[in-house]
């Protein structure tokens, strides 16, 4: 979508990452090449969407988001706030300790090519995930998954990366109870014992593991995970390799394509929305297609139509 009428752009960073050097070296060398880069920076919860209610009101063409998954899913929350027709393209500077929609992108990591990209790169109108009325633009990862990623220590996450949350599955695994629930699709239902579920329009979660693996962000549809409950280590085992021939269906993986899901669950079942820790008795999850337009990279894995 083209971007009309409209002048500058903002980095809204995460607080955390002001005073790093390398990102005040990006900011610098992308003002001295002649972009209109203004800088704003949040330093609490519901910073993001005020400074991107801001920008609408200063009409501003373009949004970068700097900071980790969940500084992503606060200003995309800021964006579909706002008509179609108001909202900013959103660029991503990824700073955070598992920047999995950026890497699942293949956008540069590093600040200065990551932040050059996001001021001037072409823009790409995706979908956006809804989880009844709060957006996501990466993944929902529910059940054994949500209890790794926000029982990790975020510290111990910036030390060994995606390892971390095997490391943490390793610890936890043995006692876990399954998430009894029911879960509905367009042509189908299941009743079952959830080890984990994943939602996914974008493909990864979790610091680094391939969740949706067939994830387009422009096809209008999620990709469903959900693994079984589980009994013994041979089991575990044969998960794991099921896992690794995603997108085939298992004994205890199943993975389908669908335009949305519901699903009611027997007790308050922990779900990360973009790495936001969340609980639900229920939900529907769907899709607002081509919702907002994101600034993507050349070739990227996550784009389907006409690349």
């Amino acid at each position: 979508m083209a971007e009309h009428g409209r002048d500058g752009t903002w980095l809204i960073l995460n607080g955390k990452s002001a005073q790093q050097p390398d990102v005040r070296e990006a900011v610098e060398r992308v003002r001295a090449s002649g972009h209109r880069l203004d800088v704003r920076v949040t330093w609490e919860g519901g910073d993001g969407q005020r400074l991107v209610d801001d920008a609408v009101r200063a009409g501003i063409s373009r949004v970068v988001a700097g900071g980790g998954d969940g500084s992503i899913n606060e200003i995309v929350a800021g964006l579909m706030a706002h008509e179609r027709s108001a909202r900013p393209a959103l660029g991503i500077l990824p700073l955070g300790s598992a920047n999995d929609f950026a890497n699942g992108l293949n956008l540069p990591l590093a600040p200065q090519p990551a932040l050059a990209l996001a001021v001037s790169g072409e823009v790409r109108d995706v979908d956006v995930g809804m989880l009844d009325d709060e957006p996501f633009i990466n993944v929902a990862s529910g059940g054994f998954g949500a209890e790794i990623t926000t029982s990790t220590p975020v510290g111990l996450k910036r030390l060994l990366g995606g390892g971390a949350y095997s490391l943490m599955g390793m610890l936890k695994a043995w006692n876990y109870q399954p998430f009894e629930g029911h879960l509905r699709w367009p042509d189908g239902e299941d009743r079952v014992p959830l080890f984990m579920l994943a939602i996914g329009n974008g493909s990864q979660a979790g610091g680094g593991q391939q969740l949706a693996p067939s994830a387009k962000l422009d096809d209008g549809l999620l990709e469903l995970l959900f693994v079984r409950h589980f009994n013994s280590l041979g089991e575990l085992k044969r998960i794991i390799d099921e896992l690794e021939n995603l997108p085939h269906d298992g004994h205890f993986v199943r993975y389908l394509r669908v335009p949305w899901v519901e699903f009611d669950s027997d007790g308050a079942f922990p779900l990360n929305l973009d790495g936001e820790p969340r609980r639900y008795h229920r939900f529907r999850a769907g899709l607002e297609q081509e919702a907002i337009s994101l600034v993507v990279p050349e070739r990227s894995p996550l784009l389907g139509r006409d690349q």
